[in-house]
């Protein structure tokens, strides 16, 4: 049994309050962080619409007011961007995203990318509107190709919109030369990838480097030889859960 330091005994039930207590207030700091700054559009059209709509007396504009109201309620909360802390080992692939593992199979990484047709291990990462939206870098190095492709808007989570959907891709070579890729994928509603990297960037585990809006998903193709430490169904936290050693 654990002492505090006058010598008494830690009560088991107010150390398991104190843990939940704490881990509630750690899931109520992710939920409240601060908006990225691709938010600042959509807060200032529906907060102008919110302040214009209770400003007049008309019942019309009274209920746009309101509906504004909510979707900049949404705004503030899809567009958070909490901070992460990736392990501090530098031979570790990270999540890329948040979201749920809908797969984790050997495929041919994107041909734009020049990275060969050795098909290797890939993960494939659904994000729902709830999920934090912010990419991150799995790894060290440095960004040598990023390829745009314009496509359809399936479901993020079926298995041919990899190849089918509007996507973005990236290659980061490591600083043993060796390739890896990140592809930004848009879904069902998603309308715009936005990356914030350009070829020649170098970046670090963790750093973010773009975002989907509204809903998505993001692959990572490992580098050949590496063998993903994840599996179907797994939650991924961007930045900080491990996916494979490197």
């Amino acid at each position: 049994m654990r002492r505090k330091p006058n010598g008494r005994k830690l009560d088991p039930k107010r150390r398991y309050r104190k843990t939940a207590l704490m881990s509630l207030i750690q899931s109520i700091k992710s939920v409240l962080a601060p908006p990225h700054r691709a938010a600042l559009p959509f807060l200032a059209l529906t907060g102008g619409l919110t302040l214009l709509g209770r400003a007049t007396p008309w019942r019309a504009t009274r209920i746009i007011g309101n509906l504004a109201l909510g979707g900049f309620g949404f705004c503030l909360y899809f567009f958070r961007d909490p901070k992460r802390f990736p392990p501090a080992r530098t031979d570790l692939a990270l999540a890329p995203a948040d979201g749920r593992v809908v797969s984790v199979e050997l495929a041919t990484p994107p041909a734009a990318l020049g990275m060969g047709s050795e098909p290797v291990w890939r993960v494939a990462t659904f994000l729902s509107v709830l999920n934090v939206h912010i990419n991150r870098m799995p790894a060290a190095g440095t960004v040598t190709k990023i390829a745009y492709h314009a496509g359809q808007f399936l479901n993020a989570s079926l298995d041919k919109a990899s190849d089918l959907n509007e996507r973005n891709e990236v290659r980061l070579t490591l600083e043993d030369g060796r390739h890896m890729a990140v592809v930004q994928i848009a879904g069902l509603i998603a309308r715009r990838i936005v990356c914030y990297v350009d070829e020649g960037s170098v970046v670090e585990p963790g750093d973010r480097f773009g975002l989907i809006r509204f809903g998505s998903r993001t692959d990572l193709y490992l580098p050949p030889g590496v063998t993903p430490l994840v599996s179907t169904g797994q939650i991924m936290v961007g930045g900080e859960t491990v996916m494979a050693h490197l």
